[in-house]
């Protein structure tokens, strides 16, 4: 697999879906968690989706809950929270394993093109990977980056 378009997905509601339906999309995905600390950035993460989803931004969200246990609630009750309490309308995937053997492909994919600092492990809840039209994994931004702080390298790969 060379482009993160190669690879499918669950839906909340167990339905699968290929990515490639993203191709020609600016894409951010990121593992979130509805229990941790950094959960506010559903509302950057928000934010950014409506500003540039006309122009080709895909921001796609992927719980995980592998770290400390901050995504303990079923898909269902995660995508209503999710909307209820962050006002989420961009897709939310199926739960996921971002590390170790059981990570998603997609995960495998996303750590080998896009190292972190000390190495390509996940570190945390929302760390966020910017995707060109192409499927290229781009950058990576850590947990503590705020998304407004991508505005910049999503609004390049936009304009291109």
């Amino acid at each position: 697999m060379t482009s993160v378009h190669d690879f499918s997905v669950q839906t909340s509601k167990g339905e699968e879906v290929a990515l490639s339906k993203y191709e020609g999309d600016v894409m951010v995905i990121v593992n979130t968690a509805t229990k941790c600390g950094l959960a506010p950035q559903f509302e950057g993460l928000e934010k950014l989706h409506q500003e540039y989803k006309d122009r080709g931004l895909s921001v796609l969200g992927f719980p995980c809950n592998q770290f400390m246990n901050q995504e303990p609630v079923n898909d269902d009750q995660m995508t209503e929270a999710c909307n209820v309490n962050f006002g989420v309308t961009f897709p939310l995937f199926a739960k996921i394993n971002v590390n170790g053997s059981n990570a998603h492909p997609l995960y495998k994919h996303l750590k080998k093109e896009q190292k972190g600092l000390l190495s390509s492990e996940i570190k945390w809840n929302f760390t966020k990977f910017l995707v060109d039209q192409k499927g290229n994994v781009v950058k990576r931004f850590g947990p503590n980056t705020p998304p407004e702080k991508m505005e910049e390298d999503i609004k390049q790969l936009l304009d291109k």
